[in-house]
């Protein structure tokens, strides 16, 4: 039977902002961390899938921060499978604080890749099996995130260490330059209150740079994540003033 994984960490100063706020990378490799994780436990991670050469991949990233995990906060992060199909698997995450007040929700949705095709499997021919938990942190589906028109571009440099051990550009990755793009001004004005990230094509780590194209609207932005004309993930950010 499928249980909740549950992983307590203490907030610590080099995890977070001048505000001591987490940030956005940090706190999208813990959820990537606590999904390898049970993964594992469940028989399905990444063990397994290099002896079959396979591997997960993110879709989608829905983040919604209830309250701005903290420095010197001791967190439990807690994630369960909580519905897959033929082709994707939905994951689900809460951050919960000391007194198990709900500070962060979250969903994803993940796709099996045959890496030398870096085709599509089906799930159930191609994995143990493991029982979900109905439960759902955060109810939203998987839409297709709406267009809209830049109004500026920032151009980002790929770093050896932006590189993770699938030899592509980290997911967590997308959502710092997501954040950056917005401009030191704005991003020291505001907090993040919820970021949502459409994944479209992995980055290689060979492409030089990376063109962030830029929409802000009040306390949202869009940002579009592309190399020349090819667009890897759409990025949507919801800010409050600080």
């Amino acid at each position: 039977m499928t249980e909740k994984l549950v992983v307590k960490r203490v907030l610590q100063a080099y995890q977070c902002d001048r505000y001591g706020n987490v940030r956005p990378l940090i706190l999208m490799n813990e959820l990537q961390g606590v999904a390898d994780t049970h993964a594992e436990v469940l028989g399905c991670g990444r063990t397994y899938l290099l002896e079959h050469n396979m591997a997960w991949v993110v879709t989608h990233y829905l983040v919604d921060i209830i309250e701005m995990p903290h420095e010197g906060e001791e967190l439990s992060f807690i994630t369960w499978p909580s519905a897959h199909d033929v082709l994707r698997a939905t994951r689900d995450f809460e951050i919960r604080g000391s007194d198990n007040r709900l500070m962060v929700r979250a969903t994803s949705q993940w796709i099996l890749i045959d890496m030398s095709r870096r085709r599509p499997l089906k799930l159930d021919e191609n994995l143990p099996h493991w029982e979900i938990i109905p439960q759902r942190a955060w109810d939203r589906t998987f839409d297709k995130f709406s267009d809209f028109e830049p109004t500026k571009t920032h151009i980002m440099k790929c770093r050896f260490d932006d590189i993770d051990v699938n030899q592509h550009i980290n997911n967590a990755v997308y959502a710092v330059w997501a954040t950056e793009s917005v401009g030191y001004v704005y991003r020291n004005q505001h907090v993040l209150k919820r970021i949502e990230l459409n994944f479209k094509r992995e980055i290689k780590p060979d492409m030089p740079q990376v063109c962030v194209d830029v929409a802000i609207d009040g306390l949202t932005s869009h940002h579009r994540i592309r190399t020349d004309d090819a667009e890897h993930a759409q990025v949507v950010c919801t800010w409050e003033n600080m």
